[in-house]
């Protein structure tokens, strides 16, 4: 399986899924592989490409309106990749740097390597938005708490597998 942290360290509460990688180095799982990709969101479809990953999960920072540093386990929905029109494409993989998950989901299926199971582990940010070199308070609070997440999706995901 595959553990895969992004994020901009230089955008405040956006580097929470470096943090998280950070926290993860030496404790995952023998049979799970880290990669920590920093704005580069298209290294996670390489990745993906090298391996033959049975699982995928994705560590970012995550909107969804609630509490900065809540913690969010999500089941995300890949549309369809035969449906988009070639303009519908290119508006979506116009930036390749843009690491929204739900476009790199969508060039993993389009490129067959997207693994049966999918999860997202997010936090909910604070700001994104200004320079900022640190998490803030509440977002670097929950840091250990995704990290261990992870492990125990980790584990259950290859436990599945086998």
């Amino acid at each position: 399986m595959l553990v895969a942290c992004v994020g901009n360290v230089l955008r405040g509460d956006d580097g929470f899924g470096v943090a998280v990688a950070a926290a993860l180095l030496g404790t995952l799982p023998p049979a799970a592989d880290l990669v920590e990709t920093g704005i580069g969101g298209l290294g996670i479809v390489h990745q993906l490409m090298m391996g033959a990953y049975q699982g995928l999960v994705i560590v970012d920072a995550v909107e969804r309106a609630a509490e900065p540093g809540t913690v969010f386990v999500l089941v995300p929905q890949v549309p369809d990749v035969a449906s988009p029109t070639f303009e519908q494409w290119r508006a979506q993989l116009s930036d390749l740097h843009l690491v929204e998950p739900s476009r790199i989901l969508r060039l993993a299926r389009a490129a067959g390597v997207l693994p049966e199971h999918v999860l997202v582990v997010g936090c909910q940010p604070q700001t994104c938005e200004d320079f900022e070199e640190t998490l803030s308070g509440k977002v670097a609070a929950a840091v250990p708490l995704a990290a261990q997440r992870v492990r125990e999706l980790a584990a259950q995901l290859l436990a599945c597998a086998q």
